[in-house]
């Protein structure tokens, strides 16, 4: 069965751009038309393929599809990518046609740390607009499976069928309050009794990194008072006004530290969390291209893997 190329680009826009509307002006379409092509994509597979939501969001049977559709984006711009051209030219010419849509998941505290200039010299080299999905690292593979994403940093370092792996490094995080904060609720020391009292940050219900830290200290289960911050920057304020101690990346809060704005509330225990990178097998000069940037960010952005793992792959 042969689809339709007008129909799949309309489908991913969709999905990509989170309503027919804004799919319409992603395409340069009315949503009419958008409306139409996604129905007849439908009735032709004999499967509903999006969900009519806010935003809309791709059926179990839309999800491999959406797989399908960004790979082939994918495999036409490496067709039409210029040959034998001078640098000026070929950057003319990117600059012409339109950007290639790149979705990538990648948990909020790389974001706000190292990640960043992985993105900034992609687009010295492509022309691509970035979907970022930000998820937790011990979650964010799971949108490889859903076809969601083409890359991830996870925490997983099997990879995803369909999938290549490797290693990035340890992102290092240190558990700290003010020092208002540990007089309060640490006057007399780290006793199981003070660390279920004292009120604790996590980011969302999928942050376990505190809890993490916790079994490190306390043979105990315990289950100090939570207050859910879901942001990087607001994470280290929350500490720094003494609202609770949280695990916070070493390079955020490393000269908050030297300052005394902060202490560590166990000294010499941190938590190291992995990162890998996951992406497609798919071989295209754009996710290669992406690949070696954010191992270039990662190489000065994280601590080195204690025992480097080969990389692997799931076909």
């Amino acid at each position: 069965m042969q689809l339709d190329s007008r129909q799949l680009a309309a489908f991913a826009a969709v999905l990509r751009e989170g309503s027919f509307e804004a799919a319409a002006r992603s395409l340069h379409v009315t949503p009419s038309a958008v409306s139409q092509r996604i129905k007849a994509l439908e009735e032709r597979l004999g499967r509903v393929l999006i969900r009519r939501a806010s935003p809309c969001v791709a059926t179990e049977a839309g999800e491999s599809l959406q797989r399908h559709a960004q790979q082939l984006q994918l495999l036409e711009a490496q067709a039409l990518a210029p040959f034998g051209m001078t640098a000026a030219s070929a950057s003319a010419a990117r600059e012409a046609q339109e950007a290639l849509p790149l979705a990538i998941a990648i948990n909020a505290d790389s974001l706000a740390t190292w990640f960043v200039p992985a993105l900034a010299a992609l687009r010295e080299r492509h022309e691509v607009c970035l979907d970022l999905h930000v998820e937790d690292q011990d979650h964010s593979s799971e949108l490889l499976r859903q076809g969601r994403v083409l890359a991830a940093v996870s925490a997983e370092p099997t990879p995803v069928q369909g999938c290549r792996v490797s290693p990035l490094g340890r992102m290092r995080y240190l558990a700290v309050a003010s020092p208002a904060f540990m007089r309060r609720h640490f006057a007399d020391g780290l006793d199981d009794a003070a660390l279920a009292a004292a009120p604790c940050c996590s980011f969302n219900q999928k942050d376990q990194l505190q809890a993490r830290f916790l079994r490190q200290l306390s043979r105990r289960r315990l289950n100090p008072p939570q207050h859910r911050v879901p942001s990087t920057h607001g994470f280290v304020h929350a500490a720094l006004h003494g609202l609770g101690w949280g695990m916070n990346p070493e390079a955020l809060v490393a000269p908050l530290l030297a300052s005394g704005d902060l202490v560590e509330i166990a000294p010499g225990r941190a938590l190291d969390v992995p990162l890998y990178w996951q992406r497609w097998s798919l071989e295209a000069e754009v996710l290669k291209a992406l690949g070696d940037a954010v191992a270039a960010a990662a190489r000065s952005g994280l601590r080195p893997m204690r025992t480097p793992p080969s990389a692997g792959v799931a076909d």
